[in-house]
C-alpha cells in the first residue's frame, strides 16, 4: 500500500464535524424549544396555561431539554464524528470542566469560557455545540452542581461555543487576517465579552422564575404585561448577577488576548494533524504479470 497526500484545493480548515441537514434541523429544534423554555415568562399572558403552572413549567423544561440535547448530540455524531473527534472532544471537555472550579465563587471568574470560544472558532459550530453541552455537564458532575438548572446551562453553553464557530471567517484556516493574529483575537474577545452577558441572561431567566422570596420590584409576576416583567427582570439582573457577568466577560477578554494566539495555533495544528476529513480511495489494480505494473493501492488524505 502506497499512501499519498493530495494537496488541499481550498483554504478551508478541516473540521471534525460537518453539519448536515439532519444536524441543522436538530439544532434548530432544540434551539426553538430552548428559547421558549427560558423566554416564556416575558411573553405568556394571564390566560396562558403555562402561566397557570408557572411554578411547574421550569421543571417540565428541565426534563425535556436533556432529551432534546441528547437528540442533537446523537444526530451530529451520526453525521461523521469519528474516533479522533471523540478523543478531542473528551480532552477539551475535561480541560474545560477542570477550569470551571478554579474561579467558582470568585466574582464570576470562570476561565473555561475563553477555551469554549477558541475551540468553537477552530472546530466549528457543530463541534462547538456538543463541546459546550458536554463540558457543562462534566463540570456540573465535578462541582456537584447537578440540578434542574443544569439543562439550561448546557444549552446556553452550547449556544455560546457554537456562536464562535459562526463568526466571519471561521470556516477558513486564516480567519480574520493572520491565523491567531490581533484582528482575529480582538474579534473573538468582543464576541466573548458580549456572549458572556448573553449566557448570564439566559441562565438568569430560569432562576428568575424559580427563585422565591424576592422583592416585588424584581420578582416574576405571572400574567403581568411583558414590558412590566421585562423591567423587573432587568432589575433582577442588575441586583443579583451583573457583577458576576462582568467578571466573566472581562476575564474572557483578558485570557483571549493574552494566551489566545498560541492556543488558536495549537488547536489548528492539532486539527490539521488529526485530518478528520481524510478520504480513502483505491486505484484499479494493475495486472502485475509479465513485467506489467504491479498491484497498487492509493490512500488519499483530503483536507478540504
Amino acid at each position: 500500500m502506497t499512501p499519498t497526500r493530495r494537496a488541499p484545493t481550498s483554504a478551508r480548515a478541516p473540521r471534525p464535524i460537518r453539519l448536515g441537514p439532519r444536524s441543522v434541523a436538530a439544532l434548530v429544534l432544540v434551539s426553538v424549544v430552548g428559547l421558549f423554555a427560558v423566554g416564556w415568562p416575558l411573553f405568556a399572558d394571564a390566560g396562558s396555561a403555562v402561566t397557570d403552572h408557572a411554578a411547574d413549567a421550569p421543571w417540565f423544561f428541565a426534563l425535556l431539554l436533556p432529551l432534546l440535547i441528547a437528540v442533537v448530540v446523537a444526530t451530529i455524531a451520526d453525521c461523521g464524528m469519528d474516533a479522533k473527534a471523540v478523543a478531542m472532544l473528551g480532552v477539551l471537555a475535561a480541560v474545560g470542566a477542570a477550569l470551571r472550579p478554579l474561579g467558582a465563587g470568585t466574582a464570576g471568574l470562570e476561565p473555561m469560557f475563553f477555551l469554549m470560544v477558541l475551540s468553537g472558532r477552530v472546530l466549528g459550530p457543530g463541534f462547538g455545540f456538543v463541546l459546550g453541552a458536554v463540558t457543562m455537564f462534566a463540570s456540573a458532575l465535578l462541582t456537584g452542581g447537578v440540578g434542574p438548572w443544569m439543562p439550561t446551562q448546557m444549552l446556553a453553553m452550547g449556544w455560546f461555543s457554537m456562536g464562535a464557530g459562526l463568526l466571519p471567517g471561521a470556516g477558513r484556516d486564516r480567519g480574520v487576517g493572520r491565523a491567531g493574529g490581533r484582528g482575529e483575537l480582538w474579534m473573538l474577545s468582543a464576541y466573548g465579552f458580549v456572549a458572556a452577558f448573553a449566557y448570564g441572561t439566559v441562565t438568569n431567566l430560569y432562576g428568575w422564575v424559580t427563585v422565591g422570596g424576592m422583592e416585588l420590584g424584581i420578582s416574576f409576576q405571572p400574567g403581568a404585561p411583558a414590558h412590566e416583567n421585562l423591567v423587573r427582570f432587568l432589575a433582577f439582573v442588575v441586583a443579583t448577577s451583573l457583577g458576576w457577568d462582568l467578571g466573566r466577560a472581562v476575564l474572557t477578554v483578558v485570557l483571549t488576548l493574552t494566551v489566545g494566539g498560541p492556543l488558536l495555533r495549537a488547536l489548528r495544528r492539532a486539527t490539521r494533524r488529526a485530518n478528520f476529513e481524510a478520504q480513502v480511495t483505491f486505484e484499479a489494480p494493475g495486472k502485475g504479470l509479465r513485467g506489467e505494473a504491479p498491484h497498487r493501492t492509493q490512500v488519499t488524505y483530503d483536507t478540504e
